[in-house]
């Protein structure tokens, strides 16, 4: 089968081999070495000094780390929306009682600075910003270091919220040099590994805003993470088997280079759009704002995304995923990250060319 998904993503075999390592004790010297080698070499990747905490949990739990841990209840916050997660990290912030400022974009489409400045200057209160970096339901990405620029150099005092689920070890993401507060990803995107680890980092400025946070944790207090750190302990039971994962594909990441990282996603991209328009599809953002890490193709006019996804699944074993809300038999969504190569991605441009012809 050939998963082409935006995640959970293809896992290289010797990373899926790492996890029937057998268990230690999460609690004794061995796992403490670990936990700390693997910190290190996250704050490597989110190009930052500050504080990385890994979670046993999902993006989700990552994005409710940073609402939880940074706010308190009537805080008002600007949620900048340009899609399905971005709609979930404003959702979260409301559910625990922040007063929310929503700014939705049109569908394909990236927010743009003067939007941010527009709603900053009518609501001078907004203490912090939530934004998607890279939004997988509609294929599109977030130019961060502008929004940073905007957000934090603009205004005094806000706090820049960064949902990386599906940026962070694949798209350029320099969490010190742009300023950003909070960044959150998850281990089943460009990070090779399957599901089930989070990880959430912390500006000095965000870990003061957690100081004086008022919102109800317990699972997610990144305290209790910061306690048990410093003794080389998990505050919680850790995924182990993930963990021996994690060590193995930071080894890889760090040895190739993150930058190289970067080029790789860049590359693989740029060759998907180009493959699929030209066998005559068309991508549902500008190519400007388009992801490296998964391509959202707009499905012909007479069919639903429904059929061209089981005409894939059926005749090439192909899993291509749909759109999701307003856009769900509109789009398929092709994933390429981690290490997607041109053969992975040549048979798709087959079966879409046939689906067609």
């Amino acid at each position: 089968m050939n998963l082409r998904i935006p995640g959970p993503i293809p896992v290289p075999e010797d990373i899926l081999e790492a996890m029937s390592t057998p268990m230690i004790n999460h609690r004794g010297a061995e796992f403490k070495d670990m936990l700390f080698r693997t910190t290190e070499g996250l704050k490597s990747v989110f190009g930052t000094k500050d504080s990385v905490y890994i979670l046993t949990g999902s993006g989700t739990g990552a994005m409710e780390t940073a609402i939880v841990n940074t706010l308190s209840r009537e805080d008002k916050v600007l949620s900048i929306s340009i899609g399905t997660f971005g709609d979930r990290f404003g959702e979260i912030a409301k559910i625990y009682g922040a007063d929310v400022v929503y700014l939705k974009c049109l569908p394909g489409t990236a927010v743009e600075a003067n939007q941010i400045r527009d709603c900053l200057d009518k609501h001078p209160s907004i203490k912090a910003v939530l934004v998607t970096h890279n939004e997988t339901s509609t294929g599109v990405a977030n130019d961060l270091e502008e929004i940073s620029k905007v957000v934090k150099k603009e205004y005094e005092n806000k706090l820049l919220l960064v949902d990386g689920i599906s940026s962070v070890a694949s798209l350029p993401t320099y969490m010190d040099l742009w300023r950003c507060d909070v960044i959150s990803t998850a281990s089943q995107k460009g990070w090779m590994l399957p599901p089930g680890l989070a990880f959430v980092s912390f500006s000095d400025f965000a870990i003061e805003s957690y100081k004086n946070s008022d919102m109800p944790k317990f699972y997610f207090d990144i305290g209790q993470y910061e306690k048990y750190f410093k003794m080389g302990q998990p505050p919680w039971t850790p995924a182990v088997s993930l963990m021996f994962a994690l060590d193995l594909a930071l080894e890889q990441i760090l040895k190739e280079g993150i930058e190289n990282v970067y080029s790789r996603h860049k590359e693989i991209g740029e060759f998907t759009r180009d493959q699929v328009r030209k066998i005559g599809f068309s991508i549902l953002p500008e190519e400007k704002v388009a992801s490296n890490t998964v391509t959202a193709v707009n499905v012909p006019d007479g069919y639903q995304a429904g059929e061209l996804i089981a005409f894939m699944k059926n005749n090439y074993d192909i899993v291509l995923a749909a759109g999701q809300g307003e856009l769900k038999e509109k789009i398929i969504r092709i994933g390429h990250m981690g290490k997607t190569t041109h053969d992975d991605i040549k048979p798709v441009i087959e079966g879409l060319s046939n689906f067609i012809s």
